[in-house]
């Protein structure tokens, strides 16, 4: 019986190991809540019209078809016994048990809150395509109800985006938001100008782009002042409802009528990182991030590995690596290396080393900043960086191909090739937390079991698949 490897998650970390165990002597489940792996650095460009959900989130099985030693199957991990050394999975209308010899969680992050998750109701977050279909409804839906209204007030609240964040995606998505009202959508409507829209880039920290250093940091503020972009930097947001968000700064608190926020200012650990580190006896930080070993296995369990954004461990400066593409694929392959290396009779335990290949982030059109190494770059040159960077590993050569012909429409042109937005894309989120799980709904509904008992029980199963 060849060992069996279960991997949790088809993001970078996954599927990079699953790809470095493709001709090792091993049968591999792969268990994922969604049936496509997502490129997440380029989800913004779908929230804005840019590129469609299909390019940046192609699905796991074509990704792996060539691969025969993999089992792909869709479904939610909701508790890890090991002891036994299984995991239970809670599938759409079913569910199921999975034994492991060897177990890879490589579950991603959450959107965090801090403490605030009403936020969520009226501010979704960037982690998932659900995410950006919906923003990309109200971003779009914004500019064509403020086009039928006549008063003053309710068009300036309507055309007032608000996004929360300045790390990487919250300035890409602010930049692009200012291009699409500068540039994309100008001459466009009869009864409003787009250019008058207000979009504020709001964070708690006291720059864009903290983490880049100051000399990048500058410019990248410079180039959002030129394209209309107001920056409140030491602005703590404090309260957000459907039509607008309180932030606080300097002691004082104000209000900002705005009817479009997005939140793109901090990660969590999802909900499976607490309940392995309670059934391993590990230790997790502040952001619910397992303390791992140096070689990414658990204390006391050399079975199970913990990667990407789930992990928590000190790089060569002494602080935690960074929730970055790169730490999950690099970490992805040196988990699968110990795996070939446990199964050949090799010692194992040898430490990942993490190559920072660098920092990349895009504020608009043919501008960007790129931190790689000592080299510092910024405007078109860091521009032309992140083109061929996110093209290599853009999976599937198909998706770089109509990235590449939507990036010539959207940057050279003025269009954008994905801006049609239902109304399904912009409820559907709340609509799906009133109503319950489908799947259990149905079977409560055939059973004719559906008591108001039934009914929570439906709703807080949706609620833990999604925080897990």
């Amino acid at each position: 019986m060849s060992h069996r490897v279960v991997v949790v998650g088809a993001g970078f970390g996954g599927l990079f190991a699953i790809k470095a165990l493709r001709r090792a002597d091993v049968e591999i489940t792969l268990i994922n809540g969604t049936a496509y792996h997502l490129f997440q650095p380029l989800l913004y460009q779908v929230a804005t019209g840019i590129l469609s959900e299909g390019e940046v989130a192609p699905p796991i099985r074509e990704v792996l078809h060539r691969q025969k030693n993999v089992d792909v199957r869709l479904g939610w991990v909701q508790d890890v016994d090991v002891e036994a050394k299984v995991v239970s999975v809670a599938g759409p209308g079913i569910d199921y048990t999975v034994p492991y010899d060897t177990l890879i969680v490589a579950a991603g992050a959450s959107q965090s809150y801090f403490g605030n998750d009403e936020f969520a109701d009226h501010a979704p977050g960037m982690k998932s395509i659900d995410d950006a279909l919906e923003l990309r409804a109200k971003i779009f839906g914004a500019f064509e109800v403020a086009d039928l209204h006549t008063d003053p007030e309710t068009i300036e609240r309507w055309m007032t985006f608000v996004v929360v964040g300045a790390g990487p995606t919250g300035t890409e998505m602010a930049g692009q938001i200012a291009e699409l009202a500068h540039r994309t959508l100008r001459g466009q409507y009869r009864h409003i100008d787009s250019r008058k829209a207000r979009i504020l880039l709001v964070d708690a920290v006291g720059a864009v782009l903290n983490t880049f250093g100051d000399q990048l940091s500058a410019k990248a503020e410079k180039q959002l002042d030129k394209l209309g972009v107001e920056v409140r930097t030491n602005t703590k947001v404090v309260a957000v409802d459907s039509t607008g968000i309180e932030v606080e700064s300097d002691g004082r608190r104000e209000r900002i009528p705005a009817m479009t926020k997005v939140w793109a200012a901090g990660v969590a650990a999802p909900a499976l990182a607490a309940k392995l580190a309670a059934a391993t006896g590990a230790k997790t930080d502040r952001a619910g991030r397992i303390q791992v070993e140096p070689n990414t296995s658990l204390p006391g369990h050399p079975e199970i590995f913990v990667l990407g954004d789930m992990m928590n461990l000190a790089g060569e400066d002494g602080k935690p690596l960074p929730g970055v593409a790169q730490v999950a694929i690099q970490s992805g392959r040196h988990a699968a290396g110990q795996i070939k290396r446990r199964l050949a009779g090799k010692e194992t335990g040898q430490p990942f080393r993490y190559f920072d290949k660098g920092s990349l982030a895009t504020i608009s059109r043919f501008s960007a900043v790129a931190s790689i190494g000592k080299l510092r770059l910024s405007g078109f040159p860091a521009w032309v960086v992140w083109v061929a960077v996110h093209l290599f590993y853009l999976v599937g050569f198909k998706n770089r191909v109509t990235a590449v012909l939507h990036w010539f429409v959207s940057f050279l042109g003025r269009g954008r090739s994905e801006r049609v937005a239902t109304q399904q894309q912009a409820f559907a989120r709340q609509a799906i937390r009133a109503y319950g799980d489908p799947f259990r709904r149905a079977e409560a509904v055939q059973s004719g079991s559906q008591t108001p008992a039934v009914q929570a029980g439906v709703t807080r199963t949706t609620e833990v698949r999604q925080a897990g």
